[in-house]
């Protein structure tokens, strides 16, 4: 029997990418995203191509309760997730106080709720069946405090540690959570985010493709974090501990002004 994933996300960038790389391992897909046109795209190209089922679910996650009514229907149509895939996310540029407080807190509806929703509803049968992988899409900002992008910062820190806690809880039904913590990645986030030129994001940005290649075969390996950059990750878990943290907060909103 072909392995079900549940991706979210996945019109576009890295969740697009992680439907074509389980599609190449031969697996089944559950797609899901607002944009049903570019779903249904998608579908078509993978199942000609691989010869793999895709199941079409267009939903917008950052509604309230939207995480659990698509755990729902997934349950009713009797599907058994094997790997699921928390993609959908997104940002927003500028100092919070001037922010649309609506776009805030869709912001966390999606990045966050829904995460927890999903997590909670697919590990039931995933527990019952003692197995099952979970990749959720963080960011190396979570690692950081966030000038200028406060909300989306502290939402990608809660999917970092959500992530590690849940892996540790869940590990003796065989079943491992990986946080995927990629740095600046070529997709449509940085224009949606209003982030296009911003210096933090617009310098060394890697595919989304190189990313999800990353992230899948990390979840596959049961690791905890991945994260994409080498020097990223030098520079989060070395320079910047060994520095005050005001300094941290200044340096963060320099390299963020556009």
């Amino acid at each position: 029997m072909k392995k079900i994933a549940l991706v979210t996300g996945a019109s576009s960038g890295i969740g697009k990418e992680l439907a074509r790389i389980h599609a190449m391992n031969g697996g089944d897909l559950i797609v899901v995203a607002r944009r049903e046109e570019e779903l249904e795209n998608i579908k078509l190209d993978l199942e000609k191509t691989y010869g793999i089922k895709v199941l079409v679910l267009s939903l917008d996650l950052s509604i309230y309760g939207a995480g659990t009514a698509l755990v729902n229907e997934i349950n009713k149509k009797g599907f058994e997730v094997e790997y699921l895939m928390n993609n959908a996310g997104f940002g927003g540029y500028g100092e919070f106080y001037q922010r649309d407080i609506e776009k805030e807190k869709e912001m966390i509806r999606l990045n966050i709720t829904a995460c927890v929703e999903i997590t909670h509803g697919i590990l039931q049968g995933m527990i019952k069946r003692k197995k099952g992988k979970i990749l959720n899409t963080a960011s190396t900002a979570g690692f950081l405090p966030g000038p200028l992008q406060a909300v989306y910062f502290a939402s990608k820190a809660f999917v970092v540690s959500f992530s590690q806690a849940i892996d540790q809880e869940v590990k003796p039904y065989g079943i491992t959570v990986t946080a995927l913590c990629p740095g600046p990645v070529e997709t449509e986030f940085q224009n949606v985010a209003g982030m296009k030129d911003n210096r933090l994001f617009s310098k060394r940005a890697k595919s989304a493709r190189y990313v999800a290649l990353i992230g899948y075969r990390a979840m596959l390996k049961g690791r905890l974090v991945a994260i994409t950059e080498k020097s990223l990750s030098v520079f989060i878990n070395g320079i910047l501990s060994f520095m005050p943290r005001r300094s941290v907060l200044k340096l963060i909103q320099k390299l963020q002004k556009q």
